[in-house]
This record gives C-alpha cells, sequence and structure tokens, in this order.
C-alpha cells in the first residue's frame, strides 16, 4: 500500500473517530438539557406543592429563623414572606412558649434533636394582628451542611376546636339532661352490655357509672316478674329482635344491689346511626312503687264507696226489721216476771237481736256517707279500755307504749273504740299458742313527701304488733276488703268497717306483715287543734222512764209504728201515728188548732218517695219553734244523725230500738227540755 493510500485511511480513521465524539458530545449535551429540564420541572412541582398546600410549611435554620413560607402560612398567621423570610421564628411564638421554645431549639442547633422532632403536637401561633390561633405542628430535621434545617408543617384547627368545643358542650348539656331527668336511663350497645347510666338509674340499681360500664345489662338491671319470682325477658334482646320500642311487661320489679325491691314501668328503644343502623338499646324506666300503692288506695276506696252504698241499704232495712223483733221482745219482757220460765227465753232471744244489731252497725260504719259524732278525745283511754276489755281471757299479754302528751285526737269514741277492737281481736286470733302484742301511739309530724299522702301537718299514729304467722303477700293487699277473711269463723267486716271508720275520720289506715314474724296495722288520726280534753263525767244509763202526754209516731212501716205505739202505750204516753212527713205536718197543726198539742213528735228520717223527717221538721219549727222533735233512723252514720241539733231536733234515737232507749228519749227532750 503507498503512502498516499495509507494518508488516506489514517484521516478517514480520525474522521470516524471525530464523528463519534462529535455524537457523544452532542449526547451529553441532549442529556444534560433533559436533567435541566427534569430538574426545572421538579422545582416547578415542589413549587407548587408548596404553594398549594392547605398546609402552612415554614422552615428555619439553626438560629431560628425563616427560610421558608409557603402562601399557607401567610395565610394562618398574617405575614407575607417578605415580611418574614430571615425573621426570628419567635414572632409567631406566643410569649408564654418562650422559655420552652428556647431551650428546644438549644438542643435542635446542637445536634438535630428536640422533643417535638418527629412529633405531632397541638400549640397556639401568634398572628400578626395579635391573636392566636390553634394549629397542630410536625416537625423533621435535616441536616444542611455542618448545620441543621428544621421544616414543620402546620395546620390551622380552628374549625375542629370549635367543633370539639361544641361536641364537648352537647356532651356537657345531655349529661345535665340526663342527670336533670326524673326517670332512669340506662343504654347499651347491640351485645347488650352497659354504656351509659344516669343519675337516677344509679340510684335505682345502686350501680355507679365506673362500676357498671361494658357489663351485661343483666347484671346491672336485675328485674323479675312482681306475681313470680322468675326473671323477665331482657328488653335489649326484645328490642333487638323486634327493631322498634317496646314496653316492659307489666308487674316488672327492679331489684337493686342493697336487694331492694321497686315497681317499674315504662319501655326500651334501639338506637340508630344515620344509616339507620341499630347500634344500640336506650332503656327509659321509672319507680311507681309509691304511684302503684296510692293507685291501690283509690281503688280498695271505690270498692268500699260502691259496697258501702249497698251496705247501708241493706243495713237500714235489717234495722226495720229488727226494731219490730226487739221492740216486741223488749215489750215481752216488761209483761213477764224474772221468776218465769219464758223469761230466760226472752233475755237469749234479745242477746241474740243485739248481736244482730251490732253486725248491721258494723255495716253502717263501713257504709259511706254519714259524719262520725266526734268530740275532742284522749286516743289514750280509748286504747287501753279497747285492748284490755278484747283480751278478757285471752292467753296473749297486750304492752303498751303510749306516749304521755299524746295529742288530742277529734274521734266518734264508739267507732273508735270499735276499730282498736277490731285490731287487737285480729292481733289476738293471729297468736292461737300465745304470745306478745304490742300497742304503740305516738305524734307525728308528716313531710310532704310521706306516704300514706296525708294532708294535715299533725298525726297521731296507733301501731298495733303481733307476733303472729303472719299474712300471706297474695292476701296482703285485700285485707280491708269487705267480706274477705281467712278464717273459719268470721264476717270479713272487721278490717273494712275499721278501714272505714278511720277513712271517715279523714285518716289513714297500713299494713305491713312478714309470714312466721308478725303483722303491724297503722293508723294514722288528724291531732286536733284544741286543748287536751277534760276527762268526761260517765253516769249509768237509766232505766226506762214513764212519762204521760201525746206523742206522734211517723214512720212508713206499719210494723215499726204498732210496736212504738205498744212501747209508749206501756210507758204511759197517748200516741197517735203518720205513714209520712206530710200526714204528720197534718196531724200536728191540727193537734194544736184543736187545743191539745203533742208533747213530742217520733219521726223517721227517710220516706222513700215521700215527705220524710229530714223536710218534715223545718215545717214543724216554723209552725211550732218548741216543738220536740225526735229523728229515727235505720242509717246511723247519716249526716243528720250526727248534728240532729242543726236541723231542728232535740234527740235523736237509732233503730233498733229498745223501750228503755224509747223512754230515755222521750224523757230527754219534754222533762230534760232536750239536754
Amino acid at each position: 500500500m503507498t503512502d498516499e493510500h495509507k494518508t488516506k485511511r489514517q484521516l478517514l480513521d480520525e474522521l470516524r473517530q471525530m464523528r463519534v465524539r462529535i455524537a457523544q458530545l452532542e449526547a451529553s449535551e441532549a442529556e444534560r438539557k433533559r436533567a435541566e429540564e427534569a430538574l426545572e420541572a421538579s422545582e416547578q412541582r415542589y413549587r407548587e406543592l408548596i404553594n398549594t398546600s392547605v398546609d402552612a410549611l415554614i422552615s428555619v435554620d439553626a438560629d431560628m429563623n425563616v427560610i421558608l413560607w409557603n402562601p399557607a402560612a401567610e395565610k394562618i398567621f398574617g405575614y407575607t414572606a417578605d415580611e418574614i423570610l430571615g425573621q426570628s421564628l419567635m414572632k409567631i411564638v406566643p410569649p408564654r412558649y418562650g422559655q420552652a421554645k428556647e431551650k428546644g431549639f438549644a438542643g435542635f442547633r446542637n445536634d438535630g434533636s428536640g422533643v417535638v422532632i418527629g412529633e405531632t403536637l397541638e400549640f397556639a401561633g401568634l398572628r400578626k394582628d395579635g391573636t392566636e390561633v390553634p394549629v397542630e405542628i410536625s416537625v423533621s430535621a435535616r441536616k444542611a451542611g455542618d448545620t441543621y434545617v428544621a421544616t414543620a408543617i402546620v395546620r390551622d384547627i380552628t374549625g375542629r376546636k370549635l367543633a370539639e368545643e361544641a361536641l364537648a358542650a352537647e356532651r356537657e348539656r345531655l349529661a345535665v339532661t340526663l342527670r336533670s331527668i326524673g326517670d332512669g336511663v340506662i343504654t347499651t350497645d347491640t351485645e347488650g352490655r352497659v354504656v351509659l347510666l344516669n343519675r337516677v338509674a344509679e340510684e335505682l340499681t345502686g350501680w355507679s357509672q365506673d362500676e357498671a360500664v361494658g357489663l351485661p345489662l343483666e347484671q346491672v338491671f336485675l328485674i323479675i316478674n312482681e306475681k313470680s319470682p322468675e326473671p323477665c325477658e331482657s328488653p335489649v334482646k326484645r328490642v333487638l329482635e323486634a327493631g322498634a320500642i317496646v314496653g316492659l311487661a307489666n308487674n316488672t320489679v327492679l331489684i337493686g344491689t342493697d336487694g331492694t325491691q321497686r315497681i317499674i314501668e315504662d319501655s326500651a328503644a334501639p338506637i340508630r346511626d344515620r344509616d339507620s343502623n341499630v347500634i344500640g338499646v336506650v332503656l327509659v324506666f321509672r319507680d311507681i312503687t309509691e304511684k302503684r300503692r296510692t293507685e291501690q288506695e283509690l281503688l280498695r276506696a271505690s270498692k268500699l264507696d260502691s259496697l258501702a252504698v249497698l251496705a247501708g241499704g241493706i243495713a237500714h232495712d235489717f234495722n226495720n226489721i229488727l226494731t219490730g223483733v226487739i221492740g216486741n221482745i223488749s215489750l215481752a219482757k216488761t209483761h213477764a216476771n224474772a221468776e218465769d220460765r219464758i223469761f230466760p227465753r226472752l233475755t237469749q232471744a234479745e242477746k241474740a237481736s243485739i248481736q244482730a244489731k251490732d253486725l248491721t252497725e258494723q255495716l253502717l260504719t263501713f257504709a259511706k256517707g254519714g259524719a262520725p259524732v266526734k268530740k275532742t278525745a284522749s286516743l289514750a283511754d280509748v286504747i287501753r279500755d279497747s285492748a284490755e276489755f278484747a283480751l278478757r281471757g285471752s292467753n296473749v299479754r297486750c304492752q303498751f307504749f303510749v306516749l304521755d302528751d299524746l295529742w288530742p285526737v277529734e274521734i266518734d269514741e264508739g267507732q273508735m273504740s270499735q276499730v282498736i277492737n277490731n285490731l287487737i281481736i285480729n292481733a289476738d286470733q293471729a297468736m292461737p299458742d300465745g304470745g306478745t302484742m304490742t300497742v304503740r301511739a305516738e305524734n307525728v309530724p308528716v313531710g310532704a313527701d310521706h306516704f300514706p299522702p296525708l294532708g294535715n301537718e299533725r298525726y297521731v299514729k296507733v301501731c298495733v304488733e303481733d307476733q303472729g304467722v303472719g299474712i300471706a303477700p297474695s292476701h296482703l293487699q285485700r285485707v280491708f276488703d269487705p267480706f274477705f277473711t281467712t278464717k273459719q269463723k268470721g264476717s270479713g267486716l272487721g278490717l273494712a268497717t275499721a278501714y272505714s271508720v278511720v277513712r271517715n275520720h279523714d285518716g289513714h289506715m297500713s299494713v305491713e306483715s312478714e309470714m312466721g314474724v308478725g303483722t303491724t296495722f297503722s293508723l294514722y288520726l288528724p291531732a286536733s287543734e284544741r286543748g287536751t280534753p277534760a276527762t268526761p263525767q260517765r253516769s249509768a244509763r237509766e232505766a226506762a222512764h214513764l212519762g204521760e202526754g201525746r206523742v206522734l209516731v211517723m214512720d212508713d212501716e206499719e210494723m215499726i209504728r204498732e210496736v212504738a205505739g205498744a212501747m209508749l202505750s206501756e210507758l204511759g204516753y197517748q200516741v197517735d201515728f203518720a205513714v209520712d212527713g206530710a200526714e204528720a205536718i197534718e196531724r200536728y197543726t191540727k193537734a194544736r188548732e184543736s187545743g191539745q198539742p203533742f208533747d213530742a213528735v217520733v219521726m223517721d228520717l227517710t220516706i222513700p218517695g215521700a215527705t220524710g223527717g229530714k223536710e218534715a221538721v223545718k215545717k214543724l219549727v216554723e209552725i211550732d219553734p218548741e216543738v220536740k222533735a225526735i229523728v229515727c233512723s235505720g242509717y246511723l252514720n247519716d249526716p243528720i244523725m250526727a248534728n240532729f241539733s242543726d236541723h231542728g231536733f232535740c234527740a235523736c234515737i237509732a233503730k233498733p230500738y229498745r223501750i228503755e232507749e224509747l223512754g230515755e228519749a222521750l224523757h230527754s227532750v219534754i222533762i230534760g227540755n232536750g239536754e
């Protein structure tokens, strides 16, 4: 190969190498441009990220001077970047944080450490206008050469704080509301575990909120059926099955942690979220123990009122019949000698009739509609006299605890004696093997929240306690019902009558009993506002009084007119008769006009379908203001019988009556001028 050819070849190789080098240089330049473009794009994205971030991005150097401040920081703190860059970060830190910040920054300058590095914390920031703003801050640190740079992401949490405060206020209102509600409230989750109890629920169940949370409802809210000790079905289970509001079963009893049993009522309902999904159950309940007792008292009173009308009617008619029987027996005895064989038989018949009269008196006392004949009396005397009389021959001993300064009361002594007598006999019969009963009497100032709900401020309370077999719970609510008795011998009227008498004295009677321990009957009587009564002067009942004069008898029953006429004739009086008030007024008027007036008038109080004594006496008083009128009735408890003088009568006599009683009444109005 010639030199010329070599030279060309070398030149071509060099040219190729040059082209390769040029291509490499061009590729390197293109790569550089691409890198610059990528860097510029990255920086653009970084700037966009910083500028569009909703959170403030703030960087500081080791001297705590601001080197980065994005628009969000401007919005939160009010400083523009030109105003804050190069300035100390302390411009946005409230003075109260100053010392803590300086201490933390000292560690950051030395080794990039600090208590806030890597943590998310809440602070208050200081705005340009001097106001504070709640913020959440996250801080990270990086090394830049020989120093450190810290960058914080700051979020304005004003909205969240306001929401939290609103939620806290709502929770507080809810807590106050729940505490103020008079009903018990318990909420549970869907598993039936307790989430919340209000104050009333804590009081009724005996569980506190802290103790009950997380426990099964059945453990905290223990309920049984009132009529049987069987547990009630869980209300949570019933609500979750039904998906709707359910009411508690009737006769539900809540048992507290101390064993206290309360009758409750109300309902349970599902708790739903926004999507109507059941997330729990709310149970609302109230204690109706006192309400139930009051309702039972009202029901018993209503039953007594209804039966009282029937009892009063029966007793009235029966008394009319007994008037004929007892009257004729007493007449027959006046014609017999004590040595006659018939005399004991008449006496026994009279005793039997008197016992029948006692039964009608119980019926009449039981019947509502008449006020007792009250006077101020010492209840202590009535208690002792009645108890000692009822326990004659008994193997039961009675001990008395009667207050010495017992308040006086306004009572019908006869009726109240019957009440005490019935209670003593009842206690005596409850202890067939003997024992000791206790009678207590004390003064009781009654408060507004007292049960029974009594109106007066002062009461005298009497308790009769026995040590007998007790009364079964199933019978306890019926002991005051008329004709209810568990005894083989008994009318079932004793306690019903006692209850009615106490009611008619504006008082109250209750009973408590425990099987195998004993029974306590308690009665409350309003204390009198008058002073202590003087000891009544009692005199022996005088025998039948003979007399003279003319007497008018008005009664619609022929049998009563006949027996009354026979009695009056036997006593020495002249007798005339009238079947009703109109005829009595006519005969009384004619007798006065003829110059032969009646010395006294005995009038039946009530004449069905005609003028009775109540209306007739008003006319007689107009005719003769000095008329000597005696009211007579089988309705012993009629208000007119209790207050006869207020209605124009001079005396009263209850059917059935004996000749001695009729004679005494006439003697009192004719000879004794009604005194």
